[in-house]
């Protein structure tokens, strides 16, 4: 019995290679060749725009109950930075987690390829 090689490039063994059969009537093309493969799921990006989404809705929040006053009377010096620095953390997580959200649901335009991906 011969022991399985690897491949070089890659440095999968051959049995975890998967072959098709060629047709033959060879017209140059396979049909796994346009075969969609499943969409990647950026677990992680995801998770970072959850936090984002979240980090930020609560800076919003205290931000208007500063400006309000409920938690600290005139305080607009306070205010004005927090709801600020909110918006900018909001911004991208809400965006990112919409993506997600539609993309999910099979929403056509949308795709998890246009979150960026953490796992390079």
């Amino acid at each position: 019995m011969m022991p399985s090689r690897n491949n070089a490039a890659s440095g999968i063994p051959n049995s975890k290679v998967k072959y098709s059969k060629l047709s033959d009537t060879d017209d140059g093309y396979i049909d796994l060749q346009f075969k969609k493969s499943p969409p990647k799921i950026p677990y992680k990006a995801i998770a970072l725009a959850t936090v984002l989404f979240l980090i930020g809705t609560l800076l919003i929040v205290i931000g208007s109950l500063l400006l309000a006053g409920y938690i600290s009377p005139g305080g607009n010096e306070r205010a004005i930075p927090v709801l600020i620095i909110g918006i900018l953390v909001f911004l991208p997580g809400f965006y990112h987690l919409r993506i997600a959200y539609y993309a999910s649901k099979g929403y056509r335009g949308y795709s998890y390829d246009d979150i960026p991906d953490f796992d390079d």
